[in-house]
Parts: C-alpha cells; structure tokens; sequence
C-alpha cells in the first residue's frame, strides 16, 4: 500500500530517502533502522552500511528478512566522516544500496548525495540519529531528499489468552516529490520483510465503506 501512493509505485533507485524515528527512545532509531533494512532486503546485491554506532544487531536485521551476510561495513566516529563514505559508496554501482547513520544532513551535503545516487541509479537511504535535543532538532531543517519518512512504534494488539500480537509502526510519508504526505498504522514486518494492515484496522476500513 506504500508503494501505492509513491508516484513511481516505490521508491525510487537512484535517489536519497531519508528516515526519521520518532516516539520514546527515539535517539537509539531502533525501528528506523528495521525499517531502512526491510527496503534493503528488497533489493539485489551487497548493502553499504556507514555507522557512527556498534549497535546494529545482526539478528533483528534477520528478523525483517534481511540476511547481515549482505552487509558491508563501514564504521566510523563522526557524520563529517561518515558523509564521504556514502557518497563514495553511492559511485559503487555494483550496490544495491548505501544506508547511513547520521545527525547532521544539510542542504549541500544532501544534494552530493543525491547527485551521486542519481548518477549510478544506487538508492541512498539515510537515518537521521542524535543524542542531544540539538541534534534532533537537526532533523527538522530542509534536505535535498526525495522523500522524508518517520516512522515509530505503536502498541499493538493485546490477545484474548494474554501477551502481544505482532509489533505496529506508525509510518508517515512527511514529504515526498509527486505524493501527499500520508500516514499509516501497519504490522511491523515479518521474517520476510512484508509489513501489512492490522487486521481489526483492516475490518474497520471495509465497515466504513459498506456504510
């Protein structure tokens, strides 16, 4: 249903997307970081993933169907650093995709980015961290992006028999070039990587169009 409301239905390859958490603990991007993994698991060849932080867990990629032996890793100290990376990675077109961990994204660095993704048609996909409210506050200004999405956990369904359902996200479209921006509530994804509607989000959808 995402790749619905893009113009191109998907994203598109050679451009640079941005993706923001929000909600509690939003500084760690834990499900950002699925998310950017889930679009990388749809795609052919080795990922580029250009780190600030030793904390992606190879295991939780498994989990949206994207196998850790497809990464490759560059790890590093400071987003002035990790900034060349992903543009030299976005020359690579052998890739199938550059993800990279950064706080600071301005106008002039987005637009290399761009550039260099539209040159080799390799797709960019940026996850915006922070540690201060500074930093976060970063995220707010302008990019050169194709598109900008958040995304953040929402509760999920509780079962009759106790315990929890399959994890819910809230992701929004914020801003996307031929696209409105939108919002949806979806099951996070599977082994395989699919997100999908919840079913009693799903049945209340149809009611309203029977009425």
């Amino acid at each position: 249903m995402l790749d619905r409301h893009l113009p191109g239905r998907g994203l598109t390859l050679g451009s640079l997307h941005e993706v923001i958490e929000e909600g509690p603990a939003s500084e760690f991007a834990g499900t950002v970081t699925l998310f950017a993994a889930r679009i990388a698991a749809r795609l052919k060849g080795p990922v580029l993933w250009c780190l600030t932080r030793r904390d992606l867990f190879a295991p939780g990629l498994m989990k949206v169907g994207f196998h850790p032996d497809r990464v490759i890793y560059a790890e590093t100290c400071r987003d002035a650093d990790a900034l060349p990376l992903i543009e030299e990675g976005l020359h690579q077109k052998d890739l199938g995709a550059v993800v990279g961990e950064v706080s600071r994204l301005g106008l002039t660095a987005s637009r290399r980015l761009q550039v260099a993704a539209e040159a080799s048609g390799v797709p960019a996909l940026v996850i915006r961290r922070w540690w201060t409210v500074a930093q976060k506050d970063l995220t707010k200004l302008p990019t050169a992006a194709a598109t900008r999405w958040r995304v953040s956990p929402v509760p999920s369904e509780v079962v009759p028999a106790g315990g929890l359902k399959r994890g819910r996200w809230q992701v929004e479209l914020v801003r996307c070039r031929g696209a409105q921006p939108r919002s949806w509530i979806l099951e996070a994804c599977d082994a395989q990587g699919r997100l999908a509607l919840p079913s009693d989000l799903a049945d209340r959808q149809e009611q309203a169009q029977v009425r």
